[in-house]
């Protein structure tokens, strides 16, 4: 494991756990890798050591640690975007550039749930049903909850980029006047960064978050996920006309990358965007014209 991966991930377990940065580097110098089904399917690490150590890390908490995220994840809507963002940390490592990356990311999730909140009030989960969920210290009995709120702030990252932001703008300039304190601090805390700080490069990066978050629960594949799309599948066209068979692709099909998905109403993806390695940009492609392979596992061991 390179040396710069290791410190960044000492750093990102230290901070985790609440540990000294010392205390975090023999944790996990002494850590073995966790048994492949500990981890979590939608959670591809290819390659990146460093996402590598934080879902180790993750998965290796303890029940009080996972109590304590839980709480976060139900703490809308501050509280939930940190938890995402830990939950989903950037993967470096892949052909179609970083994912899941981008300053601010944290800032806009929250930002979507006050859209949501503010328009469409009766969306968000009771808190007595989400303090509920989260005691019992599994993050899934949280997202079920949170499961149409989640939803519906990815679907409006498909909307006009431009008219999103007037619809935070007029969200938390309703909500620093909501007669709910919790409502009103985060209202101010969030227009204060949406003044000082500019949040158009984090876009991707949530919607990679959101896609993987919404896949999990269907088993679908998330961004970061390596694919084949076989010229041997029957041809068919994808939600903007591409069609699944690759003329003159190699029997054994064609490699690349999912880096986003396409979302109904209900249920999983109808659809998947796509960099092959062959391409110099992303396609959409049909959810049944993929089929996920194998990823090499990095080395969590430091040699």
């Amino acid at each position: 494991m390179p040396d710069r991966a290791r410190k960044r991930a000492i750093r990102a377990l230290a901070a985790e756990l609440g540990v000294a940065y010392s205390v975090a580097a023999r944790l996990l110098a002494a850590q073995a890798p966790a048994p492949a089904r500990h981890r979590s399917a939608g959670s591809p690490t290819s390659g990146d050591d460093h996402r590598a150590w934080m879902l180790e890390a993750r998965a290796n908490r303890s029940f009080h640690a996972r109590v304590h995220d839980t709480r976060l994840a139900a703490d809308l809507p501050l509280g939930r975007a940190e938890h995402l963002v830990r939950r989903f940390p950037p993967l470096r490592a892949v052909p179609a550039g970083p994912l899941y990356a981008g300053e601010g990311r944290e800032t806009t999730i929250a930002m979507l749930y006050a859209v949501l909140a503010h328009e469409s009030p009766a969306l968000p989960p009771p808190r007595d049903e989400l303090a509920w969920a989260a005691e019992l210290g599994e993050e899934a009995a949280v997202d079920i909850a949170c499961a149409g709120l989640d939803r519906a702030a990815r679907r409006l990252l498909d909307h006009d980029r431009w008219r999103l932001w007037a619809r935070i703008e007029a969200a938390l300039t309703a909500g620093e006047t909501d007669a709910d304190r919790r409502v009103r601090d985060a209202a101010i805390t969030l227009g204060r960064e949406l003044r000082s700080t500019s949040l158009s490069g984090s876009l991707d990066g949530v919607r990679h978050i959101l896609d993987a978050l919404l896949a999990e629960p269907f088993g679908a594949l998330p961004p970061g996920a390596q694919v084949r799309l076989s010229g041997a599948e029957p041809g068919g066209a994808g939600p903007s006309g591409t069609q699944v068979r690759l003329s003159g692709a190699e029997p054994g099909g064609v490699d690349g990358t999912v880096v986003g998905a396409e979302w109904g109403q209900t249920g999983p993806p109808t659809g998947y965007r796509v960099h092959l390695d062959t391409e110099a940009g992303p396609r959409t492609v049909p959810a049944t014209g993929l089929h996920a392979t194998p990823a090499a596992e990095p080395d969590l061991i430091p040699g």
